[in-house]
């Protein structure tokens, strides 16, 4: 596959000249605008109060009941905190794609997207999971969605502290602090490397926010605030 030259970062170079004087053209106004639209409404939604619906709270924390509008509440919360957080890296995988000879656009920027979207799916399905354990064994309120046990929730502040400055999230992080760099090295021809590629930022970005995500059992994970 062809591949655009590797990006260093602070030493410039043809694509990240061309990228910082680009201006957004009609399909990243379309990405924006989606984006923008996408975590509006999931946010709108917690704003109102998003939650478990009072017959999905009273019913078994391993029924179809409580399980599909947990997870549901789940993905929504991804959508609303962690799209606007990909968007630069959307707006950039198609000059990327273009350089690197790409004729999967706009599908494979879309497929990137989508892959990105489907990953935090995945999140959201085990952390109803997670979500149905505790509140079945009355360690976290069914109601609030937070743990009542004071030294559970200081484990999860301590858990959520350590990984902090150890060199999994460090490793993951670096991952995801130069966009342009990721898809540079990253990036072939084809949706399927796309896929690949959405998958791989996926991955990497839960690795970065998983104990972050934890500590919303901690607040409340109704808690508009926390």
């Amino acid at each position: 596959p062809v591949r655009p030259a590797p990006h260093e970062p602070g030493r410039g170079g043809p694509l990240n000249a061309a990228l910082a004087t680009r201006r957004l053209g009609r399909e990243d106004i379309v990405v924006v605008a989606a984006t923008t639209l996408a975590a509006g409404l999931a946010w709108t939604w917690l704003a109102g109060g998003g939650g478990l619906a009072m017959a999905a709270m009273m019913a078994s924390p391993w029924s179809p009941t409580y399980l599909v509008p947990a997870f549901t509440m789940w993905a929504l919360m991804m959508v609303a905190m962690m799209l606007p957080s990909a968007l630069r890296m959307i707006l950039l995988h198609a000059p990327v794609a273009r350089q690197g000879g790409g004729a999967t656009l706009p599908a494979g920027t879309a497929v990137f997207a989508l892959a990105y979207v489907l990953l935090w799916g995945g999140f959201a399905l085990l952390a109803a999971v997670a979500q149905a354990a505790p509140v079945a064994s009355g360690a976290l309120s069914a109601m609030e969605l937070a743990v009542g046990d004071r030294l559970l929730a200081a484990g999860l502040l301590m858990l959520a502290a350590i990984y902090q400055v150890s060199t999994v999230k460090r490793a993951c992080l670096d991952k995801c602090r130069s966009p342009l760099e990721f898809l540079v090295r990253g990036f072939a021809p084809g949706w399927r490397a796309s896929l690949r590629l959405g998958l791989a930022h996926g991955v990497f970005c839960i690795g970065c926010c998983w104990a972050l995500m934890a500590l919303l059992f901690v607040g409340g994970g109704v808690n508009l605030a926390w």
